[in-house]
C-alpha cells in the first residue's frame, strides 16, 4: 500500500464515517459494506492488509485508547466473567472451529484446523461498545464487553503462535503449551504493570502538558515492542498486547491525580486517533473481499464449508455463555450473596455481540505460506469477520430494543454525583474560608455562590427530564453569551483593532469556559 493510496483509504473512511454519524448509522458497520461494494469497482487499487502493520500501528494505540477509558475498578470487580469470556471463550471456540473445520475440510490437518480456530475465536468489541452505548445498556454489560475486547486478542494470538507451531511442524507437548501460555501470559502483564510505573513517574516530573502527551502516545508502541521484541536476544517473548492494555489501565487509573491540561489534551487526542484508526481498519475488512475471492476456487464446498465455521463460531459463543454464566452462580454461595442472579437478556445480548474484527483478518494474514490451507483459513476468517459484522451488528440494536434491555445506570449516576458534589461543594467552601485572608468580600461572596451552583446544579439535573432545569437554562445562556463575545472579538481582529494573537488568546480562555460547560 503506497502513500497516495493509503491517504485516499483514510480520507475516504473518514467520509464515509461523517456521513453514517450524520444519518444516525453504525459507523463501522456502515465503512464495512462500503468497502465490500468498492472492492468490485474496476480500477480501484489492491489494498494488501499487512498484518505487521496491523499488529504494530493499528492494534497497540486502539487497545491503549481503549485501556484509559476504561475503569480498572469495574474491570477488577468484574474479574471471573470477564476471564472466563476473555481467555475461556476464546480457547473453547478455537477447539469447536477446529473440531468443525477439521469435519467440513478433511484434507485439512488438524493443527491448521485449530489455527482457523484461534484467528476466529476473537470478537471485536467496537461495534457492540459503540451500539451499546448509543442504546443505554446496561454498565456491566459495557464493562463485560470492554474487558473480554480488552484480553482476549491477547489469549488468541497467543493459542494462533502455538497451533501455528504445530501446524508447520514445530508442535510442543500440551504440558509446554499451557506453560508457555501462561509464561507469555504472566510476563505481558508484568511489562505493562512496569512500563505504566515508569511513565506516571516521568509524566508526574515533566513540566508541561504537551509534554505529557507526546510521551503517552509513544506508550502504546512501546510497551508493545518492549513486550514482543525487548527481550528477544534472551529468546524471550511476552504478550504484547497484555503489555499496551495494562499500562492503559495503570496509566488512565492515575490520570485524575495528573494534571487538567494533559488530561483536557489526552481526550482529544486518543478521541481523534481512534476515529482514525477505526476509520481505517473498518474500510480495510471490507476492501479485502476481492482479493481473498481470488485467491481461492470458490465451490459450493468452500461455501458451505466456511458457512459451518461461521455457524460454529456463533454458536459456540452461546453455548459456552449460559453454563459459564448460570453454573457458578448456582454452585457457589459466596457469588449467590454478593451477586444478583444474571440477567437473561444481558446473557443473550453479550452471547450476541460476537462480532470479528481486523485482528482476525491480521492473523489470517500472519500465517506462513507454507502452511496447509492457507488459502482457505483467510477466506473463512474473511466471512466470519465480515458476516458477523453485517449479521450480528444490523440485529444487536433490535435484539437490545426487544429485550428491553437498558440500563438505568444515568439516573444512579446523576444521584450519586449530586450526592458527592454536596460534600465536594462543601469541602470546596471550607477550604476556601481557610485560605482567605485580605480577599475583598465580593470576591468571597462570589466564589461561594459558585461553589452553591455547582452543588445545587447536580441535584436539578435529577428533576423532571421534560422541562429545561435551572442548572441547563444557565449553561444554555452562558453558551449565548459566549458566542457574542467570540463575533466581537473576531470582529476586532479583523478591522486590525487587535494582534491574532490576542484574538487566540482570547478563544483559548473562552473554548475552556464553553468546555467547562458541556457535559457531552
Amino acid at each position: 500500500m503506497h502513500g497516495p493510496e493509503l491517504l485516499l483509504l483514510l480520507l475516504g473512511a473518514l467520509i464515509v464515517t461523517a456521513i453514517a454519524r450524520r444519518l444516525n448509522w453504525s459507523a463501522p458497520l456502515v465503512l464495512v459494506a462500503v468497502g465490500l461494494v468498492v472492492s468490485f469497482i474496476p480500477g480501484v487499487p489492491e489494498f494488501e492488509l499487512d498484518p505487521h502493520l496491523i499488529l504494530l500501528v493499528v492494534l497497540p494505540p486502539l487497545l491503549y485508547s481503549a485501556a484509559l477509558d476504561s475503569s480498572y475498578l469495574n474491570i477488577r470487580a468484574n474479574l471471573r466473567p470477564i476471564g472466563l469470556l476473555a481467555v475461556g471463550l476464546v480457547l473453547f471456540t478455537t477447539l469447536v472451529v477446529g473440531v468443525v473445520a477439521k469435519l467440513v475440510f478433511p484434507d485439512m490437518p488438524f493443527a491448521a484446523a485449530l489455527v482457523l480456530g484461534a484467528v476466529v475465536a476473537p470478537p471485536d468489541a467496537v461495534a457492540a461498545v459503540a451500539i451499546g452505548r448509543k442504546l443505554g445498556l446496561q454498565r456491566r454489560a459495557m464493562t463485560l464487553l470492554v474487558g473480554e475486547s480488552l484480553i482476549n486478542d491477547a489469549t488468541a494470538l497467543t493459542a494462533f503462535k502455538v497451533a501455528v507451531a504445530a501446524a508447520v511442524g514445530t508442535a510442543m507437548h500440551p504440558v509446554a503449551s499451557i506453560w508457555m501460555f501462561l509464561y507469555i501470559t504472566a510476563g505481558g502483564i508484568a511489562v505493562g504493570l512496569v512500563v505504566g510505573v515508569v511513565v506516571r513517574y516521568l509524566r508526574k516530573r515533566l513540566c508541561e502538558g504537551v509534554l505529557e502527551s507526546a510521551l503517552g502516545l509513544l506508550v502504546p508502541f512501546g510497551a508493545y515492542l518492549l513486550a514482543e521484541e525487548g527481550l528477544h536476544a534472551f529468546d524471550i517473548q511476552f504478550s504484547g498486547v497484555l503489555a499496551v492494555v495494562v499500562a492503559g489501565l495503570y496509566v488512565g487509573h492515575h490520570s485524575p491525580r495528573g494534571r487538567y491540561s494533559t488530561r483536557l489534551q489526552d481526550a482529544a487526542l486518543w478521541k481523534a486517533l481512534d476515529v482514525l484508526l477505526e476509520a481505517f481498519v473498518f474500510a480495510l475488512i471490507g476492501l479485502q473481499v476481492s482479493t481473498i475471492i481470488a485467491d481461492v476456487d470458490l465451490d459450493t464446498g468452500l461455501l458451505l464449508g466456511a458457512g459451518a465455521v461461521l455457524l460454529a463460531a456463533i454458536l459456540a459463543r452461546f453455548v459456552w455463555m449460559y453454563p459459564a454464566t448460570y453454573v457458578p452462580w448456582y454452585l457457589s454461595k459466596r457469588l449467590r450473596g454478593k451477586e444478583r442472579e444474571p440477567h437473561l437478556g444481558q446473557v443473550t445480548v453479550i452471547a450476541w455481540t460476537g462480532m470479528r474484527g481486523v485482528v482476525t483478518l491480521a492473523a489470517a494474514a500472519a500465517i506462513p505460506p507454507e502452511m496447509p490451507g492457507r488459502s482457505i483459513i483467510l477466506f473463512c476468517a474473511f466471512v466470519v469477520t465480515v458476516a458477523t459484522l453485517l449479521l450480528q451488528g444490523m440485529t444487536l440494536p433490535w435484539l437490545i430494543n426487544k429485550i428491553g434491555f437498558a440500563g438505568d445506570d444515568a439516573r444512579q449516576d446523576a444521584l450519586a454525583e449530586a450526592q458527592v458534589q454536596h460534600r465536594a461543594a462543601q469541602a470546596a467552601v471550607t477550604r476556601l474560608d481557610e485560605e482567605v485572608d485580605d480577599v475583598p468580600d465580593h470576591v468571597r461572596d462570589q466564589l461561594h455562590a459558585l461553589a452553591e451552583h455547582r452543588g445545587n446544579a447536580a441535584w436539578e439535573r435529577l428533576g423532571r427530564q421534560d422541562e429545561e432545569n435551572p442548572a441547563a437554562a444557565y449553561r444554555r445562556l452562558r453558551r449565548v453569551m459566549l458566542t457574542a463575545e467570540r463575533d466581537e472579538f473576531v470582529k476586532a481582529r479583523d478591522a486590525g483593532e487587535i494582534d491574532d494573537e490576542v484574538l487566540f488568546r482570547v478563544m483559548r480562555e473562552l473554548d475552556l469556559e464553553e468546555a467547562a460547560l458541556s457535559r457531552e
